[in-house]
């Protein structure tokens, strides 16, 4: 039976072994939020990069750059993470360069696994599905904030637990914590998401429109999967 662990910060990547497995990353506020949003939306491949002048060599090869630092947009940048930027018709069709504070690092970090989805509430349904057809090994990776824990990518984490309940096996204590906080806090996640240090951190933005839109689960029946160094719509299995 395939296993499932849950690593609750990139720092703890290292104690991971990828081989082998599918790595999940999580960035639900907002990076992995804005890739299923940009790809639903007729983006045709969005490449993540760690750097800014990584982003900004590739805008010369033709790709629209995205680059968010601390929560906000880097200037120069038409776009940063925002999902609900991501909707824009523009887009479509184009390719887009991503870089962000943590979710881009933390799908670099993932590199070593079989392959790399990215999962958000978003597409938490099509996650788990694609999951059990696919019937291999998995390890979440959150992002977390600058290598800490938080909050909303450990709840996204236990509600793939969850949702893969008896099909998989864990002896994983992150996994099983990260379970028991989604199923204490499952019925309101946006109550459990206005106690985190992030959304303190976006709301002085001014971006809680964003926090909400991140929260809704099942709005798309997408799963992004690498396929050398973009991201696009996983084939339906």
């Amino acid at each position: 039976m395939p296993t499932i662990e849950v690593c609750l910060s990139p720092k703890l990547v290292p104690c991971f072994n990828l081989n082998g497995k599918t790595a999940v990353v999580i960035d639900v506020l907002r990076a992995t939020s804005a890739m299923v949003t940009g790809l639903a939306h007729g983006v045709q491949a969005i490449r993540p990069v760690s750097t800014i002048e990584e982003c900004q060599l590739l805008i010369e090869q033709g790709y629209i750059g995205a680059a968010e630092r601390n929560g906000q947009v880097v200037d120069g940048f038409p776009f940063g993470n925002s999902p609900l930027a991501f909707q824009q018709a523009d887009l479509a069709g184009k390719k887009v360069a991503l870089t962000t504070t943590n979710g881009t690092k933390a799908i670099e970090l993932s590199h070593a696994a079989e392959s790399i989805l990215v999962g958000a509430f978003l597409n938490l349904e099509a996650i788990v599905d694609y999951l059990k057809q696919e019937n291999q090994s998995v390890v979440l990776v959150c992002a977390g904030w600058k290598d800490n824990f938080n909050l909303e990518d450990t709840l996204f984490a236990g509600a793939v637990v969850a949702g893969l309940g008896k099909d998989f096996e864990t002896h994983c204590d992150a996994a099983l914590a990260a379970s028991a906080l989604y199923a204490r806090f499952e019925d309101d996640l946006f109550a459990a998401i206005q106690q985190s240090s992030h959304f303190h951190r976006l709301a002085k933005l001014g971006i809680e429109d964003d926090i909400k839109f991140c929260l809704q689960r099942n709005v798309y029946h997408l799963v992004p999967v690498m396929q050398g160094p973009e991201l696009v719509p996983a084939m339906p299995q």
